[in-house]
């Protein structure tokens, strides 16, 4: 691995994000995003608890007091309890992350020519940070409702922290980057602080912020901002319900799939294409955590109780959608691991080769995937994951608009992120992509998009 590339000027000079100026329309829409993306998170907290979840009960008090007094009145504070918890948490996971021991995997070619290398080790530490956090239950260490009764406290500390990070990762790519021409460059102050300006920063040689953040400090919080909302609810009403359980459920499912499969991830838009600023790091850091897990915080202050019927549907067609979404990544997996070898359905699989240029003026190939999945549209695990969040939102069994936001926004971002890869597919791979599109003309579902 080399350390270091001349930067050449080549027919795929903005793949990995594009480095031409940026107009003035679009910096203002990183500013306003930077500026009201925290603002959502405390409009969803202070909905979820003082509105009962109602969004047309926030919407009339607005229309009565002003959004400024309302903010004013019940936006939280950071407390020295949510400041260490998060300190705690932090320091933790980043000693699991620098030395527990994990297989190691490579991800995609940067621009530059870089093959970085990632100690994978994401499942154990999840392994770990829940059986720590259950011994100290368990003992009577720590109250297993704590995320939930200091929620508001969280989330106000969160967004600091996601914003100073964001910061320091802004500043570090002038002062100290990490791989010097795989960084990008807009012209604008603002929109790089916003999208990122390294595309894998790192402390010393292996520890690499942008997964860290997002797999340690994001995914890994998940599952226990779930079982903490449990908890709470165990503790006000003395019992749990079902809907709640299905969806914590679920939604471990999910995580665990993660980590068991996070070598796949390497190969991710997050990992191989997205630089790390405000958008990661904040997302990542605070965005994740209050959004995600919407359904279990409003299950924890306003529970439900929905049919088991009703409850038992659902969850099985969250489960397929599970399953649709693992059958797509894997088949995805084993093309790039067998290559030509590759078997899909029973039948030798088919590909289009498809070259393209780094940086260091290397040609370099890729196979694209026609059979499978992959043959049905081009973007068929997100079919899944949509599938999978609407199932987890519904699970709730509330018709109140906030518990969907979840599944809304994954709708919102798989489209803009399908929209968003292909352009740089195509800007990559060229005609060869221009082919694949011709031979699997569908996106997502095949006759609707």
């Amino acid at each position: 691995m080399r350390e270091s590339t001349p930067l050449l000027h080549n027919a795929n000079k903005i793949w990995g994000r594009t480095g031409a100026e940026r107009t003035w329309l679009g910096s203002l829409g990183a500013s306003s995003l930077v500026f009201l993306a925290p603002v959502g998170t405390i409009v969803v907290y202070i909905v979820l608890t003082f509105f009962e979840g109602s969004l047309s009960s926030f919407a009339s008090s607005v229309a009565e007091e002003g959004l400024d007094a309302i903010l004013v009145k019940y936006t939280p504070r950071p407390t020295f309890e949510a400041a260490f918890a998060i300190a705690a948490w932090v320091g933790f996971q980043a000693i699991l992350f620098r030395f527990l021991p994990g297989k190691i995997g490579n991800g995609q070619y940067t621009p530059a020519g870089h093959l970085l290398s990632y100690r994978l080790n994401g499942l154990s530490a999840w392994i770990v940070t829940h059986a720590v956090w259950g011994a100290l239950c368990w003992f009577g260490l720590f109250d297993p409702a704590f995320i939930a009764r200091n929620w508001g406290g969280l989330v106000a500390t969160t967004n600091l922290v996601g914003v100073l990070v964001a910061g320091l990762a802004f500043a570090k790519a002038y002062i100290h980057p990490t791989h010097p021409h795989d960084r990008k460059f807009s012209g604008s102050s603002v929109y790089d602080y916003y999208m990122g300006i390294e595309l894998n920063p790192r402390l010393g040689r292996d520890f690499d912020l942008k997964l860290f953040t997002n797999s340690h400090l994001g995914m890994m919080i998940w599952t226990l901002v779930d079982f903490s909302n449990m908890a709470y609810q165990y503790q006000t009403l003395g019992h749990v319900t079902p809907s709640i359980v299905l969806l914590s459920a679920l939604q471990t499912l999910y995580v665990l799939d993660f980590f068991v499969n996070e070598s796949w991830y390497l190969g991710t838009i997050d990992i191989a294409h997205d630089h790390y600023g405000f958008y990661l790091a904040w997302g990542c850091i605070c965005f994740l955590p209050s959004i995600y897990t919407i359904q279990a915080q409003y299950l924890g202050l306003h529970p439900t109780t929905p049919p088991n019927v009703y409850l038992a549907v659902v969850f099985a067609f969250g489960i397929a959608g599970y399953v649709m979404f693992r059958s797509v990544n894997d088949q995805r997996h084993q093309a790039r691991l067998l290559g030509h070898q590759c078997r899909i359905w029973g039948k030798p699989a088919e590909f289009i080769t498809a070259s393209y240029a780094t940086t260091d003026g290397r040609q370099r190939e890729s196979l694209l995937l026609c059979s499978g999945w992959w043959g049905w549209s081009r973007h068929a695990n997100y079919v899944g994951d949509i599938v999978f969040s609407f199932c987890s939102c519904a699970l709730v069994g509330s018709s109140h608009p906030i518990v969907w936001t979840y599944a809304a926004w994954m709708a919102m971002l798989l489209a803009h992120r399908c929209i968003r890869d292909e352009k740089r597919l195509e800007v990559k791979y060229g005609d060869a992509w221009v082919e694949y599109c011709e031979r699997v003309p569908w996106r997502f579902l095949p006759g609707v998009w």
